[in-house]
């Protein structure tokens, strides 16, 4: 056998043999992506009211999130018919998704009382995490209804970078491997995360005051949805995203709006008071940090 029928042998197993190995986005293999749902950031909410159970227009609001999710679980089941979705209600009573609406191949996890919060049931076997709905963090003067956690809450910071509630949860994802390939939320909400997380970004709308909104039109926003999901599984596909990386142990500071909050919280082992608004721990690692900052906003109350 001479040097050129070798060669071209050579040439034919290589390729034979990839073509047995699909990639997860040609729909061959299965692929686990989580997807976290707030509702403050939904395209076509564009008052307290309908973020509120009870209030004016919340129904709506539910189903437009609910459209929302389904704009994106759609996409990624045509693109990976074998992939495995996870969602999370995540806003409120976590109870707000219209679950009889849903794609009938997601898993859906509803209701609030769970430690790990808006990231409750993710772990290292997902692929990657898409947040839905998302706003900015506490004090974000361009955020439309920016809070952090919980009115309480004035500050959040993880080793010295000031995050809220997507940030915590980016870092919960990265801790384990796992990253952020989609953002959608107003425009404060998707500058803050698209900066810190690197992730595909939708704008949902523009905060004319913390409590009025310019929205796009619900259509106009699942379209960009679409079209941003694609773009973030070829990315995927492309190993195009990095997870957010704090590093081993994760320094707490947290800013509330009650010095008896802060008082009641030192209560807490290894918790100390750094002003009389400020407290501060030292966690082992980023799930540790993540149950106590829950714990310390949603379940302790003054």
């Amino acid at each position: 056998m001479n040097r050129s029928t070798i060669f071209l042998s050579a040439i034919l197993l290589i390729f034979f043999g990839l073509t047995q190995y699909p990639s997860p986005a040609d729909g061959q293999m299965q692929t686990k992506i989580f997807i976290s749902v707030d509702l403050e950031g939904i395209g076509g909410v564009g008052s307290p009211l309908m973020a509120s159970s009870g209030g004016k227009d919340y129904e709506t609001a539910r189903e437009y999130m609910t459209e929302e999710v389904n704009t994106v679980v759609h996409t990624i089941f045509e693109r990976m018919p074998n992939a495995e979705i996870l969602v999370n209600d995540s806003h409120g009573d976590h109870q707000n998704i219209l679950h009889g609406q849903l794609h009938p191949k997601v898993n859906y996890i509803q209701g609030r009382i769970k430690p790990l919060g808006m990231v409750q049931g993710l772990d290292s076997s997902f692929d990657a995490v898409i947040f839905l709905g998302y706003h900015a963090k506490a004090g974000d003067p361009d955020g439309f209804l920016a809070h952090t956690g919980s009115g309480s809450v004035k500050g959040l910071w993880l080793n010295g970078i000031e995050v809220g509630e997507g940030g915590m949860n980016a870092a919960l994802a990265g801790s384990i491997g796992v990253p952020v390939i989609l953002v959608a939320g107003d425009s404060a909400a998707t500058a803050e995360l698209g900066q810190l997380l690197g992730s595909e970004t939708v704008t949902t709308k523009t905060a004319e005051t913390p409590s009025s909104a310019r929205l796009l039109h619900p259509q106009v926003v699942r379209s960009m949805l679409m079209d941003a999901t694609n773009t973030a599984l070829d990315r995927l596909k492309n190993n195009g995203f990095e997870p957010l990386d704090l590093g081993e142990s994760v320094e707490i500071k947290m800013r509330f709006a009650s010095t008896t909050h802060v008082d009641i919280l030192q209560s807490i082992p290894g918790v100390s008071k750094t002003d009389g608004f400020t407290i501060r721990y030292l966690a082992d690692d980023m799930d540790q940090a993540y149950r106590l900052i829950r714990l310390m906003y949603s379940f302790i109350r003054t």
